[in-house]
């Protein structure tokens, strides 16, 4: 599922900034909670497909 894919992609790219941020590097702790809003909306989308399989007929 290509929204699973992307959803794993933008949490392994946000992995570094999460180490700085917990470092206490304030510019690496705002691009982590961009990279959350981005995070939020992919699940959000890997939900609506998961849902759209289970209802589909089969």
């Amino acid at each position: 599922m290509e929204e699973y894919k992307k959803l794993r992609e933008l949490v392994e790219a946000a992995a570094d900034d999460v180490d700085k941020a917990i470092g206490g590097n304030k510019a690496a702790g705002t691009r982590v909670r961009k990279a959350m809003q981005d995070i939020k909306a992919a699940a959000q989308e890997v939900r609506k497909k998961i849902l759209e399989a289970r209802s589909a007929p089969q």
